[in-house]
């Protein structure tokens, strides 16, 4: 068995337990904080909707929403943890930090403080290579002594291609060369490391020479670990490795010699060619007659003359063992921490060649499905995809067994999620068209890519008639697609914001042109202009009533906040307090209060224009949305943060910290459970307004996210985005209904009419366009 693949099968077989380990502490530890730091109000939430969960087998959306809450907070209280305590750490005295037995030529400050631009930790790997002294062989291979560099290279490569430091999935951090080799190593080195760096994600990959072996060991340990893992998982023949090489040469070289010598080429000439070959081959052939006489030759000593090639191939199988275990503890590293499928499955055709056989088959998948087996618990829903992407990397295998048992677990588990029973289906696959959704659609894709290159006709039959439900599902949608009813031109400047009034007559837009236009709505006839002093117009709110219209803007040297009877057009307060341009204006369901945001909030009576309180911001406020009972108010910015705030009395009540780009929009639900933020890392996140935990992300659109709204019913958000479309999404699920497109710039502002038929969009392509939503 190729080397390489020995220790893969090793690593796993040790190190799989180890994971396993980890998710179960984590998530026990999770469950300890959830009861300890959640008031005894959102106990009882979770309690209800678990109950609730058990005893109404329909809602498996439900489940899964859970399940990525609950995973969420066990990453989100991981990663508090670990930048309060590499904060303390960065605050000692660097002389404390550089311990007598520290190991890297980095200082910890500088691995420290290394990730903070990066979207997720990346998994940092550290190699300490072995140094064999190659005179042993031949002096001539003095200088080949340092294989470091030839090691590094392959994995650099190897990690550049596949898991870079600047991926959104599976960044890695690779330093090579930071191993201090000639000083430290084994247990002081990884106690002294852990010590200092146990906020970061370490991969320590260890070689040390001991005689003609390599002791190959691996150090590990991921977020929010209290301790380490560092064992020696292999015991590599360096020697063999060597000898095997020029061994396999002599014998190249036997075939070319006989070939040289079927031509007429004199003896002396070929033994000249040959060089070392030669004497390797002289060796072998009497070796091979030894061994047939009876005679056992592992008694006796011989001896090869090797070169530099035999060098590099040695190099090459280190490289080969290195990439495949760095390459699997970081796909476990990122599956566990941040949810992104493994990519080794997909690796190991190209890594491995022909050299996998049985044993290692099932050392690899049964190191998954341990895995996989662990995380059920906290992500059910995952596993589908999961055990048919493995079944994918397996699929050209001539034993098709091995495969065929991750597709029957992963179907088997999309069933069971969907409670859907057997009984009464001939074939798990027409079990799964009862209950298909246009969601599945990618997943069913990834089966048939399976079936098809295992050539299960049977099967694709059975998946044809559900892409075909699927296509029905979709042709039924599309009968009920928002239809653009009319688009309103008229601005001469780009629309910033749009509002309608509660009893959906009145349609108001902002502009850059420094004008409010006041439309009506059902004919999109404009009723009036208003202007005077307004600067570049930011946002614009009407109030529940239908009374007063609040309009923020910039104008130097001080931005300002007016506001507006609507129905008259008269001004009734210009409020003055901000340094810098007025970004977005809210007012409270209740009419009472009108918030304002640009570095700083500022909270005022809306009818008297008197200020109540000041919610201090460090960075640009983008977005605010105050909850229906005027308790919260939620408040993004450009340090990609979400704030709540009692607005009231200006009391910090919680941070919320998971986006990756600034904070562009901010809704909150009609019922006031839920908060929902769009950002410039182009990512939705609907949040559990009460606990601040994540439900769902929503990806698709591919630019900053500008602007939200929900329907009044709660069931449906609406997203404007800088990539000129509007996307549908339906709350409970996440998923994607509609892409409304035909903006032609970036869309700025979206707004629902009060009986949900109609969506208005305004965008920095001058236009404000109406959409028939009814049928959703």
């Amino acid at each position: 068995m190729e080397p390489g693949l020995r220790l893969l099968i090793q690593l796993v077989l040790e190190f799989a337990p180890v994971f396993v380990h980890i998710i179960n502490k984590r998530g026990e530890a999770a469950l300890t904080a959830t009861k300890e730091q959640l008031p005894t109000l959102i106990e009882g939430f979770l309690e209800t909707v678990n109950t609730f969960n058990e005893q109404n087998s329909e809602k498996i959306n439900e489940q899964e929403r859970w399940q990525q809450q609950l995973a969420a907070y066990q990453r989100e209280t991981q990663t508090q943890i670990a930048n309060q305590q590499r904060d303390t750490a960065l605050k000692l005295p660097e002389v404390n930090k550089i311990l007598d037995s520290w190991p890297l030529r980095l200082y910890p400050s500088q691995i420290l403080e290394s990730h903070h631009s990066y979207a997720r930790k990346p998994l940092k790997v550290f190699i300490a290579p072995p140094k064999i002294q190659f005179d042993q062989f031949d002096n001539k291979l003095e200088s080949a002594a340092d294989i470091e560099l030839m090691l590094a290279e392959g994995l650099r490569n190897f990690i550049n291609k596949n898991y870079s430091l600047h991926s959104l999935t599976r960044p890695v951090e690779f330093l090579a060369g930071a191993w201090d080799s000639k000083r430290f190593h084994s247990e002081s080195s990884i106690k002294a490391l852990f010590g200092m760096l146990k906020t970061e994600p370490i991969l320590i990959l260890e070689s040390e020479n001991d005689g003609d072996y390599l002791n190959f060991r691996i150090a590990y340990w991921g977020l929010g670990q209290g301790t380490y893992y560092y064992k020696t998982i292999s015991r590599l023949s360096y020697k063999e490795i060597i000898q095997n090489s020029a061994k396999k040469r002599a014998l190249d070289w036997k075939q070319i010699r006989d070939e040289l010598q079927q031509i007429g080429v004199d003896a002396a000439e070929i033994n000249q060619l040959g060089q070392d070959n030669v004497y390797n081959l002289a060796i072998l052939e009497k070796a091979e007659k030894w061994q047939a006489q009876g005679i056992d030759i592992t008694k006796l000593a011989l001896q090869y003359r090797v070169n530099q090639h035999d060098i590099e191939q040695l190099c090459q199988v280190l490289t080969t063992c290195h990439c495949l275990v760095a390459a699997w503890v970081a796909d476990i590293y990122h599956l566990v921490h941040h949810d992104v499928s493994p990519l080794l499955p997909e690796l190991l055709p190209s890594l491995l060649k022909d050299a996998i056989d049985v044993q290692s088959l099932k050392a690899i998948t049964t190191s998954y499905k341990q895995v996989y087996a662990a995380l059920e618990k906290e992500r059910l829903h995952w596993i589908p995809e999961l055990s048919v992407q493995l079944a994918q990397s397996l699929s050209h295998l001539p034993d098709s067994s091995w495969a065929q048992t991750e597709v029957d677990y992963s179907i088997s588990t999309w069933l069971e999620l969907r409670q859907v029973s057997l009984q009464q289906f001939t074939h798990p696959l027409e079990a799964m068209q009862s209950a298909i959704k246009i969601e599945d659609e990618e997943y069913i894709q990834k089966l048939r890519q399976y079936f098809t290159v295992i050539n299960d006709r049977h099967s694709l039959q059975l998946l044809d008639k559900i892409v075909d439900a699927i296509a029905t599902l979709k042709y039924k949608r599309s009968l009920e697609s928002p239809n653009l009813t009319k688009t309103i031109t008229g601005h001469s400047g780009k629309v910033t914001s749009i509002a309608i009034s509660p009893d959906g007559e009145v349609l108001v837009s902002g502009c850059t042109e420094q004008a409010v236009n006041i439309w009506n709505f059902p004919t999109g006839k404009l009723i009036r202009t208003l202007t005077g002093n307004l600067g570049e117009v930011s946002s614009v709110a009407i109030s529940p009533d239908g009374n007063f219209l609040a309009v923020g803007s910039g104008v130097h040297p001080r931005s300002n906040v007016k506001v507006w009877h609507l129905k008259t057009g008269k001004l009734l307060h210009t409020l003055l307090g901000h340094q810098k341009p007025v970004n977005v204006v809210v007012i409270s369901p209740d009419g009472q209060l009108l918030a304002s945001g640009s570095n700083k909030i500022k909270i005022w009576n809306l009818q008297k224009g008197d200020r109540i309180c000041t919610l201090w911001h460090s960075s640009a406020v983008h977005a605010v949305a105050i909850s229906p009972d005027g308790t919260i108010l939620a408040s993004g910015s450009s340090d990609n943060k979400i704030r709540l705030w009692n607005p009231l009395t200006g009391d910090p009540l919680r941070t919320l910290n998971r986006h990756d780009g600034e904070v562009k929009a901010i809704a909150i639900s009609p019922d006031g459970q839920f908060l929902f933020s769009g950002s410039a890392d182009t990512t939705i996140k609907i949040w559990h307004l009460i606990t601040g935990q994540i439900l769902h992300t929503l990806t698709g659109h591919t630019a900053d996210v500008t602007s939200l709204a929900t329907s009044p019913n709660g069931q449906i958000l609406f997203s404007g985005s800088a990539d000129t479309t509007i996307k549908i999404w339906r709350i409970s699920t996440g998923e994607l209904l509609h892409t409304l497109t035909g903006h032609t710039a970036t869309v700025n502002s979206v707004a629902v009419s009060p009986d949900n038929n109609f969506l208005a969009s305004g965008s920095a392509d001058q236009t404000i366009k109406i959409w028939g939503i009814d049928k959703i």
